[in-house]
């Protein structure tokens, strides 16, 4: 057994004292396991002991974070953990992001030293490390908050992630586009003539001229399907986590409450999709939602996964066989965006394609005009002129 540490006069040290050759006392201690050692001292072993029990209460009560002396890691832990109820996507990102700082050195740091040059360059180096402008994005939506929360506590001086990425990481994200009329014409028309991916088509056909969100889609039951009105109900979205469980939560946004009406073509996919639907002995109850239109092959309700691997699965073949084809890659979200842009092209007022795509604000719908080309502009314009000519001749007849 290793013999215990003494001072001069014999007494007994406990892990961390020690005295110095000028016969004072040291305490060193860390506040964390990365962290750097804190020293205390003092010039009787007995006044040492005093500061270490006020420095053990103090890290009891959390005054490390009151002072600023926390990692950046024990910082998001900290405001991620007051984050209750969240969505499960949320907290997934929430998890992403703080695994991802866990792998970073800018991770140990302490907050009350970190400035916003520092922020800066840790960003810069995340792209010069190959992480995306999209990634850097997730990441600086979580540690700006976090950060900002101990700004509001005067933990913090100043919040350092107060700048735009832009001045010191290129965005260079591709911008998702609506797919053209050429190409929604083309892809349809491929996805309804192959053998294997033609029993997806009519779920295509609803998801493309309906705009909802593909959880939403797949949270549809079989009372949401107004027939005799042609509307669709939309107040829930089905989720099924990793680990396999299944639940139903709120959309998106309030807004997202909502009657989508259906055109022909939806109809008509509904009722071949309600014809095909396999028969269940026991239909699966979730939140108390049962009878979802969509089952998989295990008759349990298809989430969002399973339609984007349609897609994905569809998209490599088509790809195989027509390799010098333009077709942009297609998703559930790029039906979604296309929807919007064909209605919006169309003409349909702004406020009521607002409440179509169940969007909070119409500042988000009103983002998909970025979206349309010069001929789709024109012939917009064109109508709008004709449509007023023929006003105009209707008043002096």
């Amino acid at each position: 057994m290793a013999e215990k540490r003494k001072d001069k006069r014999g007494r007994i040290l406990k892990t961390g004292e020690s005295q110095r050759s000028d016969l004072t006392y040291q305490f060193r201690y860390k506040t964390r396991p990365k962290g750097k050692w804190n020293y205390i001292y003092a010039q009787t072993l007995d006044e040492l002991r005093q500061k270490e029990s006020t420095v053990q209460k103090s890290l009891d009560a959390g005054v490390d974070y009151t002072a600023g002396r926390i990692t950046v890691i024990e910082l998001l832990e900290r405001y991620i953990s007051l984050k209750q109820g969240v969505r499960y996507n949320t907290k997934v990102g929430y998890q992403f992001v703080l695994n991802l700082v866990k792998q970073e050195d800018f991770g140990y740091r302490c907050i009350k030293d970190i400035k916003v040059s520092d922020a800066q360059l840790w960003f810069i180096k995340l792209h010069k490390d190959g992480r995306g402008y999209s990634t850097i994005t997730s990441v600086r939506g979580v540690v700006k908050p976090a950060f900002q929360m101990a700004y509001n506590e005067d933990v913090i001086c100043k919040n350092p992630f107060e700048f735009k990425i832009t001045d010191v990481v290129p965005n260079d994200s591709v911008k998702r586009a609506a797919m053209t009329e050429e190409e929604q014409s083309t892809w349809m028309g491929f996805i309804r003539a192959d053998k294997t991916y033609s029993k997806y088509y009519d779920e295509f056909v609803v998801l493309l001229e309906t705009g909802m969100r593909v959880s939403e889609f797949c949270g549809l039951t079989i009372n949401d399907l107004d027939f005799e009105k042609k509307r669709i109900r939309v107040d829930h979205q089905l989720v099924r986590e990793r680990r396999g469980r299944y639940y139903v939560e709120k959309t998106k946004t309030e807004s997202g409450c909502r009657y989508i009406p259906m055109t022909d073509d939806v109809y008509h996919s509904l009722k071949r999709i309600l014809a095909n639907r396999p028969s269940v002995r026991v239909e699966m109850m979730i939140d108390g939602y049962t009878g979802f239109l969509l089952l998989d092959k295990n008759s349990k309700p298809k989430v969002a996964l399973h339609i984007e691997n349609e897609m994905r699965w569809a998209m490599k073949k088509y790809r195989k066989l027509y390799p010098n084809s333009p077709l942009p890659h297609i998703t559930p979200h790029v039906f979604r965006h296309t929807f919007c842009t064909n209605m919006a092209s169309a003409g349909l007022d702004i406020k009521k394609l607002q409440y179509i795509m169940g969007h909070s604000d119409v500042g988000v719908t009103m983002n998909v005009y970025t979206h349309m080309n010069y001929e789709q502009a024109a012939e917009q314009m064109a109508r709008v002129v004709e449509f007023r000519k023929a006003e105009k001749t209707k008043k002096l007849g």
